[in-house]
């Protein structure tokens, strides 16, 4: 781990999504890997699915065959499989909702790829990106983002109607996987906008190992100890925090706090794509990884960086 600054080079520019993690270290002269990249919201307690990848490496040379996936999903999350979806990820959700129905968002900031047109139905995200609040009992939309859900709550889903998306490779830690679903009463008008095999076989025949694998109530409540564990060491270092249910806090008033981190190994999120310059997010980390953001601090503070 990067104990001082390895070069003058500046931090690049954040991406719209976080996850800068590999581009961060090329730009630094890090060594691949060695960034504690917490400017994506990864569950940090999911078993590694590179493990469930390996065993399923002979897939490859099989068309996809969704039935099997969809089928156990279905049953996890609690609906009829003939309300199922599959879909490459949590985006491809997203986008085949918004192709067919267009909408709004409830109130801004939300997620960027949610539509924002000015009529139609609205979106929310729950736990809502940025701020990471559930919603309420009297909170309404027409279609929910419940890409954070089982993190925050331990259920998959608020099954609160309308139409719903999720994404799957937050949960699992796997986002090369590529899984996430849409949840409809009419879900085959959004398959209509699908190519052909939009999951690839590889991840249909990793999905039963990860629901197998799932503790969701355990990863909430482990998520929730280490969000209060990671606010109270950024608030120790006199940093602005905010912290609600999601598997993250943001940081106000901290413009330079993801330029300042970097070169001491801890990567944060740039919350500017959700017009809120100068607060970052981050998520939380295991216990093992918090000490690594304590002695980043350290080191910033030590340099009058934060």
């Amino acid at each position: 781990m990067p104990t001082h600054p390895t070069s003058s080079i500046a931090v690049p520019p954040a991406g719209t999504h976080g996850g800068d993690g590999p581009a961060v270290e090329a730009a630094l002269g890090l060594a691949p890997g060695s960034l504690l990249d917490l400017s994506q919201n990864l569950n940090p307690f999911a078993p590694p699915a590179a493990d469930v990848v390996r065993r399923h490496l002979d897939t490859v040379t099989h068309y996809p065959d969704h039935r099997t996936a969809t089928r156990l999903l279905a049953g996890a999350i609690g609906v009829d499989p003939a309300r199922l979806l599959l879909t490459n990820g949590g985006s491809e959700a997203i986008h085949l909702v918004a192709a067919e129905l267009g909408g709004r968002v409830v109130d801004e900031p939300e997620f960027a790829l949610h539509p924002r047109g000015t009529t139609g139905p609205r979106w929310r995200t729950n736990p809502h990106s940025p701020t990471g609040r559930l919603a309420t009992d009297d909170q309404r939309a027409d279609v929910w983002d419940e890409a954070f859900h089982a993190l925050a709550t331990g259920e998959w889903s608020a099954h609160r109607g309308g139409v719903v998306v999720g994404s799957l490779t937050k949960t699992f830690a796997c986002p090369g996987l590529r899984l996430g679903y849409v949840v409809a009463d009419d879900v085959q008008r959004f398959a209509r906008h699908q190519p052909h095999w939009p999951v690839s076989a590889l991840s249909l025949a990793c999905l039963p190992d990860l629901l197998g694998a799932a503790d969701l109530a355990g990863w909430s409540r482990q998520v929730a100890e280490a969000r209060t564990a990671l606010a109270d060491t950024l608030a120790r270092h006199g940093l602005d925090v905010e912290a609600h249910d999601a598997p993250w806090v943001l940081v106000h008033d901290a413009p330079g706090l993801r330029a300042a981190l970097a070169p001491y190994g801890v990567l944060v999120r740039d919350c500017a794509s959700f017009g809120l310059p100068g607060t970052m997010r981050v998520a939380v980390p295991t216990p093992e990884d918090l000490p690594r953001v304590e002695r980043a601090l350290g080191a910033c503070a030590d340099e009058r960086l934060v």
